[in-house]
């Protein structure tokens, strides 16, 4: 990763089932301004079982899933696995990483034979700590999203990596709500995790399922280094992510006001603009003054333009004598003051 934000388009289920509509991502992501691209893999069978018991029922009826089973769901969302090596060959051909969430051993295992280059573990799997460190061993970098974790399992998540000498490690600040409101999601929780976890050179970024480009923007002014958005070429292609995906346009605005954030934060600098310095305030002779004349609110002022003394000698000037005589409109010396 670049110093600049890294910018991650999640694919997720967005190609409809369709592989040469995943490639389009890919090429589409890179043309506006992705850093890389980010797919899943799973399969139903390993992230869940088929089972129709209460609980595996999404009753939420403010769910985009209301009415799946998880099951069901991910048979619909899963991106085959027999896609995924010609999807890393052509984003290598057209240059732009591609890399992979993995939800278990075997998917980890795969995702090393076609040699992605980094790991992401999703918020649902973040105190997976086996999985995590399976994963942490393999000497790749590692996000990990926070969205349903505590403090102290992503304390024991970012250990799990160190224990295996993997410290390249990105945690994401993440709200686990499909779309998130911007007002639940607490941006301000990133100054914090850059205050815990950065002395231990833990670089800490965002995962939003938001629909606004206002949370990536102040995020990255908080200093998060890593911002995940997921994509669709078009929304009304459907898909089970499409309802909180950014569009071409969208993610495209989103790339530029990152960006633009950038530049605008710059670095620290003090130094001064000379070229607009000129039209600051300095002392100015405002009355003509006889030589020996005393110097006074009503004779002396701070004005602009700068070409007099500094306002900082303005109480120094006040009550001494002109050491000769001086025009209204003169800019003050101190050579102007009798010894």
């Amino acid at each position: 990763m670049t110093n600049s934000t890294f910018i991650i388009a999640e694919m997720s289920a967005n190609h409809c089932g369709d592989k040469e509509l995943a490639k389009k991502i890919i090429k589409t992501a890179k043309e506006i301004g992705a850093d890389a691209v980010k797919i899943q893999t799973y399969t139903a069978d390993t992230i869940t079982i088929n089972c129709n018991n209460d609980e595996f029922q999404i009753k939420d009826k403010n769910s985009l899933w209301y009415g799946d089973n998880l099951y069901s769901l991910y048979q619909k969302a899963y991106t085959p696995w027999e896609w995924q090596k010609d999807l890393k060959a052509y984003a290598d051909e057209i240059g732009i990483p591609l890399f992979s969430t993995p939800f278990d051993f075997t998917a980890v295992d795969f995702l090393e034979s076609i040699n992605v280059p980094m790991y992401k573990i999703a918020s649902f799997e973040a105190f997976d700590y086996p999985l995590i460190k399976y994963a942490a061993e393999k000497g790749k970098p590692m996000i990990i999203s926070t969205g349903v974790s505590s403090l102290e399992e992503i304390e024991e998540a970012v250990r799990t990596c160190q224990s295996v000498g993997n410290n390249d490690i990105t945690l994401l600040k993440c709200t686990s709500a499909y779309p998130a409101r911007p007002e639940d999601m607490n941006i301000n929780t990133i100054s914090d995790m850059i205050k815990r976890f950065g002395p231990q050179g833990v670089k800490i970024g965002l995962s939003d399922h938001s629909m606004s480009l206002i949370p990536p923007i102040t995020a990255v002014a908080l200093g998060a280094k890593v911002i995940e958005k997921h994509f669709t070429l078009d929304r009304a292609l459907g898909g089970a992510d499409s309802g909180f995906s950014l569009n071409i346009e969208e993610f495209a605005a989103m790339v530029k006001a990152v960006r633009e954030t950038e530049h605008t934060l710059g670095k620290v600098d003090y130094s001064i603009n000379v070229q607009n310095r000129v039209f600051a305030r300095s002392l100015y002779v405002v009355k003509d003054i006889k030589k020996g004349e005393k110097f006074t609110p009503d004779n002396i002022r701070s004005i602009r333009p700068s070409n007099g003394l500094h306002p900082k000698y303005y109480e120094k000037v006040l009550g001494s004598r002109a050491s000769q005589d001086l025009s209204f409109g003169t800019p003050m010396k101190l050579e102007y003051l009798a010894d």
